[in-house]
């Protein structure tokens, strides 16, 4: 925890120092507005000494009118210190919070896809949202409570201890034993903060994970137990939160008692000593308001602590993630990838999930140029990752793959995403429009490019009947679309998209057999001049393949084309083209 703490203001540190000249005039403007409130009491005392000095009441009033006046300009300086304070903050800690929230993003983004395999959205989104938030309330403590503690402490020393030296040692003394103790109880209660922040995840990630499946929260009446479950997760949390609630009550209860105590101590000392003529009225008057003053800002302190250990926890989550190092990451002194014939070559790759799961055993594969490769195989049998390993969404146990010779472990990632297109099973889409969604394959597209690319997918017909068109948002993960729908503007999308090296998972199995004939036209004319990778189950949509190979427990078990492989007796495919009877499935 405590390496974390220092980690996580060494990222509020190094982000905020970029705004120095703010911070500075931040910080500036609170010592001045602290000096300032402690100078004003030394006026109340000339004050009210003025009017109890026996003189005449035109003497008096002068002397008094005269402390007013440099009370009323003090105040103005105070108030104008924060005013400048708040406006200059403000801007500050707006500024820092977007630059941390930047980094967190970019961060965030550059984890493997294992990464997120293996985390909430919805805890991740929470975490992102407590750093930057946790750096707004920090912030704000120090310039508003502590350094104006350490300021007031500094001054009233200074000032009371001219005339009153004891009282003043004895008010430090009993300061410094008060925030002592507080500071302990805080890190003693940190561990707690920690375990209720780690219960909050937990759940929110619960109420994440059953949002995204509430289809089948309510199809497979899972509603009660979802309810029982979330329902015993949130008493989980609530008594944590209750027990931290309990522990900081417990010892205001504790701190309030001993303040009044020492209230009444001091001015019972103060009395004394007007009594015995060692202080004057004013004197009571400048004593009582330096008492209220550093009770408040010690009163303060122990809410002031509590309030940052608790944001440091808040914030230890997304500084855990932000430690975390990133799975797969370029190599320094990274190529880019340049593809001038789409030649792949995988050479005895070995890759494995979880270092005990091994997927592909010395696989060796090669695809020439412009090839229309496709892999099929049983569930499992590893055909997927094999274009996993391409995209380089996981990195490899053994063996390399080369594309027109150069390493993919070599290159930056950018580049070789940039080279490659991809139509996955089953398309995610952002909630954007249809045409955002579409120009997401090459940023700077025309409308009209993105148009084209629409009616080569035969994705325009459905998107014309749409009230909005192509302004039509499609809701989260696109769930506003049919199955069909999304994989034909994931398609035009990698039409548009137009990179030398194509992957198609499973890039028809959503389609109807009309949607599949018309999306089969656009496929075979987005194949020309492509090295093309395609996985399918419907053989129907592979018989026109160069090459088909069949892959078994991470190896080649068969090879051909469409009508050898349909022909050897005993093979693989051959069984299951005679399951599916010609391409269409046998119920």
């Amino acid at each position: 925890m405590k390496d974390n703490t220092k980690k996580t203001l060494g990222y509020y540190w190094q982000t905020g120092k970029k705004h120095w000249i703010s911070g500075s005039v931040i910080i500036f403007c609170s010592i001045i507005a602290t000096l300032v409130s402690i100078i004003n009491p030394i006026y109340y005392k000339h004050l009210f000494d003025a009017l109890t000095s026996g003189q005449t009441k035109e003497s008096a009033v002068a002397g008094a009118l005269g402390a007013l006046i440099f009370i009323a300009i003090f105040s103005f300086i105070n108030w104008l210190s924060w005013r400048t304070h708040s406006f200059v903050t403000n801007y500050f800690e707006s500024s820092v919070m977007a630059k941390l929230s930047d980094r967190c993003f970019q961060y965030l983004h550059r984890h493997s896809f294992n990464y997120f395999n293996n985390n909430f959205v919805g805890t991740l989104v929470k975490r992102v949202s407590w750093f930057t938030r946790a750096f707004e309330a920090i912030f704000d403590r120090f310039v508003f409570d502590i350094l104006p503690l350490i300021i007031s402490m500094i001054a009233i020393v200074i000032v009371l201890g001219r005339e009153h030296l004891l009282m003043a040692v004895s008010m430090v003394i009993w300061s410094a034993i008060f925030i002592t103790c507080n500071f302990i109880f805080a890190k003693f209660k940190m561990k707690y903060d920690i375990r209720r922040n780690e219960l909050e995840s937990a759940t929110t990630g619960l109420l994440a994970d059953t949002i995204t499946n509430n289809s089948n929260v309510k199809l497979f009446n899972g509603y009660l137990n979802e309810v029982k479950a979330f329902i015993a997760k949130n008493i989980e949390l609530a008594k944590a939160r209750r027990f931290t609630w309990d522990l900081g009550a417990a010892l205001d209860a504790i701190q309030g008692f001993l303040t009044v105590i020492l209230e009444i101590a001091v001015m019972y000392w103060a009395i004394m000593l007007w009594k015995n003529n060692q202080v004057t009225i004013g004197d009571l008057v400048l004593i009582q308001s330096y008492i209220f003053l550093i009770m408040e800002r010690v009163w303060s302190f122990n809410k002031v602590l509590r309030t940052i250990y608790e944001n440091l926890s808040d914030a230890e989550e997304m500084t855990i993630v932000l430690n975390t190092p990133q799975e797969i990451m370029d190599i320094s002194n990274a190529q880019e990838l340049k593809v001038k014939e789409g030649k792949i070559e995988f050479q005895k790759v070995i890759f494995n999930y979880n270092q005990t799961r091994v997927i592909l055993k010395n696989f060796s594969l090669t695809i020439t140029p412009r090839e229309r490769l496709a892999i099929i195989g049983p569930s499992g049998s590893g055909k997927t990752t094999i274009a996993k390993a391409l995209l380089r969404m996981h990195d490899l146990a053994g063996g390399k793959i080369l594309v027109d010779g150069q390493d993919i472990a070599k290159v930056t990632q950018e580049s070789l995403w940039a080279n490659i297109s991809l139509v996955p099973q089953d398309p995610i889409l952002f909630h954007r429009t249809l045409m955002e969604n579409i120009r997401y394959g090459r940023p700077e597209a025309t409308d009209e490019q993105v148009m084209k690319a629409a009616q080569a997918a035969h994705c325009h017909e459905f998107i014309e009947t749409l009230e909005k068109g192509y302004d039509t948002y499609v809701g989260e993960r696109g769930i506003k679309l049919s199955g069909g729908e999304r994989q034909r503007v994931a398609i035009a999308r990698a039409i548009l998209r137009d990179a030398p090296i194509m992957v198609l998972d499973e890039a028809t199995s959503s389609l109807d057999s009309e949607s599949e004939g018309l999306i089969q036209k656009a496929i075979d004319k987005l194949m020309e001049n492509k090295t093309v990778i395609v996985i399918a189950h419907r053989l129907s949509t592979i018989k026109k393949m160069d090459r088909i190979i069949v892959v078994d427990n991470g190896r080649i078990v068969e090879e051909g084309d469409h009508d050898s492989l349909a022909q050897a007796e005993g093979g693989i495919y051959k069984k299951l083209w005679e399951l599916q009877a010609g391409g269409f499935v046998v119920n």
